[in-house]
């Protein structure tokens, strides 16, 4: 496996209807993606049972649900789910940009670019 590094404008970038996602790594132990949402997307509560969903909040700010509360959120705030816990997340009133781990890398990168 070789070493990655991952500049700005780097990886494919995918737009959708409220939200761009740019996968930045693509490893079989780590996934990691820059997403911008707009007001309007959000993630309703949730679990995992096969990986650790990690955020680090880029731009804006947005309300993260952890195991029955929210989080208002801003620039600099890193936050990481590990298996079983609820959680999710909606904009707080303005867009948003995070990187998105995911550990181990279980596939979503497969299922986006399907």
């Amino acid at each position: 496996m070789d070493p990655v590094i991952s500049r700005p404008g780097d990886g494919e970038r995918f737009e959708r209807e409220n939200r761009t996602i740019t996968i930045r790594v693509d490893l079989p132990g780590l996934s990691v993606l820059e997403i911008e949402f707009d007001e309007t997307f959000k993630v309703d509560p949730h679990t995992h049972d096969d990986h650790v969903d990690s955020f680090y909040v880029l731009d804006g700010e947005v309300e993260f649900y952890l195991d029955g509360a929210w989080h208002r959120c801003g620039p600099g705030t890193f936050l990481s789910v590990p298996p079983n816990v609820e959680h999710g997340f909606r904009p707080a009133g303005v867009d948003f940009r995070v990187l998105n781990f995911h550990t181990p890398n279980v596939g979503f990168i497969d299922w986006l670019r399907a």
